[in-house]
């Protein structure tokens, strides 16, 4: 039976995020950019709540990409930032030592949110699987390319060989899985509420209009209206 059979789950999995900084979402075409980062940090945060181990790694910081986004940063304020100069992420001893550290503890099922998806993360996925016997699992919303086509023919080309293709939302709530376990479950619909645009506004209007739970933020008087004639 294959491994890809057993959904992700808090054990099993580890994230990682490659090039996240700036220039490289310059020159991103395939989703719009305001859009990825929100799906970045939505799976930052998911990674958070469930104790996901994380990396970070970046190319090029001062001489090219910049700095990795602020609002990643404050998710992880501890984490080291793996400074490559290869656009694989693979060539880099630092990397393959932070994946293993994590694979020896059963996480094989590695989580990808990068930039490109056509060069860093296409060549990381193609390397690790190679030699490794990791799963790559493509978070293709927290992804992007140079154009829509370079995105998707790098995600198919990538899936032909083994990768998974997922979005963020669904590996949170593959995380989750149970609206049971309480421990998670407000951090959880927090993270919905911010971050799932349509559905986020469903589980307010849900809480405070059919629930009668309290509005999310405190805020001024609700002035009775007052016809002008």
């Amino acid at each position: 039976m294959s491994s890809k059979l057993e959904v992700l789950t808090p054990q099993n999995s580890q994230l990682i995020f490659i090039d996240q900084q700036p220039q490289m979402a310059f020159g991103v075409q395939s989703i719009d950019r305001q859009v990825l980062k929100n799906n970045v940090v939505g799976l930052a945060k998911a990674a958070k709540v469930f104790d996901i181990p994380t990396v970070i790694t970046t190319v090029e910081t001062e001489s090219f990409s910049g700095h990795t986004y602020p609002e990643l940063l404050a998710v992880f304020p501890d984490a080291p930032l793996l400074e490559r100069t290869s656009m694989n992420s693979w060539d880099d001893l630092k990397v393959r030592e932070a994946l293993a550290a994590n694979a020896a503890q059963g996480r094989k099922k590695v989580v990808v949110s990068g930039l490109w998806t056509e060069v860093c993360n296409t060549t990381f996925a193609l390397s690790c699987l190679n030699d490794t016997d990791y799963e790559i699992y493509m978070v293709a919303d927290a992804s992007g390319g140079t154009s829509a086509d370079a995105h998707k023919y790098a995600m198919d080309r990538m899936i032909q060989v083994g990768v998974v293709p997922v979005t963020w939302q669904q590996v949170l709530l593959e995380w989750q899985r149970d609206w049971a376990r309480r421990g998670t479950y407000n951090a959880v619909t927090t993270i919905v509420r911010e971050h799932s645009g349509a559905y986020g506004m469903g589980v307010d209007y849900a809480y405070t209009m059919v629930h009668k739970a309290p509005e999310r933020v405190a805020h001024g008087p609700r002035l009775a209206p007052k016809p002008a004639a």
